[in-house]
């Protein structure tokens, strides 16, 4: 069986270097706050050439006080994309904001800039771009879009540690957001997350706002939440940090494998000039996806479907949306990530790629 996702092989070069860190936090007796969190901030911040990061409890926290910092008053609107991932969508409402859906490029599965100023009214204070599968933003138009309504640019880098767009990491342009899911090219051996900036202010506000909106002990400033990056999963993730390079170049490598070799029956991820996609996930469009997926299991290879139902149609959100997403709902409905794993190897993903290719479903 060729799985999709290893976690205990992908980790397993790490073994020995995690016990030896497990041990050092264990005996520093400094288990929250301390010398690891600052160590993992200031290395994550040189690696994506910004100044600040601050480390908290998940990705979704890291979007939910990236909004929270900016004080935008109850039912401002915050515009993204229709097809992300549903935090996206839930760190606007946590807010007390209104979330706005774009319809995405369907080539690149991003916002697409042309259809965002159309959707901005006098109450559009940010727009939350989502670097959606490892695959960057088209940023120069969006940044030109912000300056010109004075909106900020919130970065959902969840699942794009390692992206870069015309040699800028993501997370840089505006205030970025990350986690480090297990799953993640850069990910933790548990929950864990990350918002960059370049703004001391910003940086300020959220090591308080991380920290029941208080430096001094005893004394708060503002009426924060508790999400913390722990002590020990900052140490694994700057263990981690130093082979991320290898680990994007691996799956850029297995990347190029499928689009390379892979017969036109199946829609595949574009590759832009100047965009270094870090591929947490690869994906491929077929119009009948299950049926394709069925026959991939039977043949010993395992998939997954990111995400099978559009936001706009989760139970969730219901009564928030009252229009159809075409694009999205074509997205969502055709979608499959193939194996691209730092466990898998070259040889399981030309593997992969002779059972598709042998595939002759409708």
């Amino acid at each position: 069986m060729i799985e999709y996702e290893s976690l205990n092989k992908v980790n397993h070069f790490l073994h020995q270097k995690y016990i030896e860190k497990l041990e050092e936090v264990l005996n520093s007796g400094w288990y929250i706050l301390g010398d690891n969190v600052k160590n993992f901030e200031k290395n994550f911040s040189l690696y994506n050439n910004i100044k600040y990061t601050i480390g908290v409890g998940s990705g979704l926290d890291a979007l939910v006080l990236a909004l929270k910092v900016s004080d935008f008053s109850p039912g401002s609107e915050v515009i993204v994309p229709s097809n992300t991932y549903i935090a996206s969508i839930m760190s606007i409402i946590h807010n007390q904001l209104t979330p706005v859906l774009v319809e995405p490029n369907i080539q690149t599965y991003n916002i697409d800039p042309e259809k965002i100023e159309e959707h901005i009214t006098k109450k559009t204070r940010a727009i939350l771009v989502v670097h959606l599968y490892g695959q960057p933003c088209d940023m120069s138009p969006i940044v030109e879009i912000a300056n010109k309504y004075n909106l900020l640019i919130i970065e959902d880098c969840a699942q794009a540690s390692g992206s870069e767009y015309h040699g800028q990491k993501v997370g840089s342009f505006g205030v970025g957001a990350f986690s480090f899911y297990p799953t993640k090219n850069l990910g933790a051996i548990g929950d864990g997350g990350a918002i960059t900036t370049n703004s001391p202010e910003v940086k300020e506000k959220l090591n308080m706002l991380r920290n029941y909106g208080s430096l001094k002990k005893y004394v708060f400033d503002h009426v924060g939440v508790n999400s913390r990056l722990d002590e020990i999963q900052a140490g694994f993730l700057d263990v981690k940090l130093e082979y991320l390079d290898k680990i994007v170049a691996h799956k850029r490598a297995l990347a190029s494998i499928y689009l390379e070799k892979l017969n036109d029956r199946y829609t595949l991820p574009v590759e832009i000039d100047g965009y270094k996609n870090s591929y947490h996930i690869f994906p491929i469009r077929y119009k009948n996806r299950d049926q394709l997926r069925d026959y991939l299991l039977g043949n010993g290879v395992k998939t997954e479907v990111h995400y099978p139902i559009a936001p706009h149609k989760q139970n969730a959100l219901k009564g928030l949306f009252d229009k159809e997403y075409p694009i999205s709902q074509i997205i969502h409905n055709t979608v499959l990530s193939l194996p691209i794993s730092f466990s898998n190897t070259i040889s399981e993903i030309e593997n992969v790629v002779e059972i598709l290719n042998r595939y002759h479903g409708h």
